[in-house]
């Protein structure tokens, strides 16, 4: 789907991007990456059918393949802030012909801003708003092997999100100042296994998956 944008508004976002710390292995540097602007050239190009048009003129003959394609310029952005905010780590990369599992540590905060990666024009986002704030409140450690390991889980016990159902059921903005994490205790789950930890030792975890909820 196409949808014709005002071009000074196209790739802006919530907040400056170029204010972030991007410190490489880290979970701000990934999100950067994966929503950096690309340039779409050479065997790239994007398929124009405005362009085409205004070459050939109204196309009548639809097996006559004749199709102009024009430099582009590619960028994903976050339209609808989510109520809860799932990120999933890649941990594996190619070794020649085999898979080989990522073990290195990727530094995540236990409130995130998503603002710099939504587009300026975010659904569920509060007119003025320049913060989409979220606070972790469980993650999914996996150890061991492509082969072979044992996944473990942290959560957090805490006070209900009075939010989360407005946010869910009636897609109201959150209209709260609160920047710091829910308040709660940290447990590590392993099997039948469960035991109380502190969020440090939760931040230095291997992590596959990251679940945060919305607070603004």
């Amino acid at each position: 789907e196409v949808s014709t944008e005002d071009p000074e508004t196209a790739f802006c976002t919530l907040a400056n991007r170029e204010d972030l710390n991007l410190e490489e292995g880290s979970i701000h540097h990934c999100l950067y990456q994966f929503t950096r602007n690309e340039k779409l050239t050479e065997t790239n190009k994007l398929l124009c059918d405005v362009c085409t048009q205004r070459h050939y003129g109204p196309k009548k003959n639809i097996s006559e393949k004749k199709y102009v394609y024009t430099n582009a310029k590619k960028q994903m952005l976050i339209s609808l802030a989510p109520p809860v905010l799932t990120l999933h780590l890649k941990r594996f990369q190619q070794a020649g012909f085999n898979l080989r599992k990522v073990n290195r540590h990727i530094k995540f905060p236990e409130v995130i801003d998503l603002a710099p990666f939504c587009t300026v024009k975010c659904k569920n986002v509060a007119e003025g708003n320049t913060k989409v704030l979220y606070s972790l409140y469980g993650v999914v450690e996996h150890s061991g092997t492509m082969r072979s390991g044992h996944y473990t889980a942290y959560a957090k016990m805490r006070s209900m999100n009075n939010r989360l159902p407005d946010l869910v059921l009636r897609g109201q903005s959150p209209q709260a100042s609160e920047t710091e994490p829910v308040k709660g205790q940290w447990f590590h789950i392993s099997d039948t296994h469960v035991q109380a930890v502190s969020a440090s030792k939760v931040l230095s975890s291997q992590a596959y998956l990251l679940f945060y909820e919305r607070l603004l």
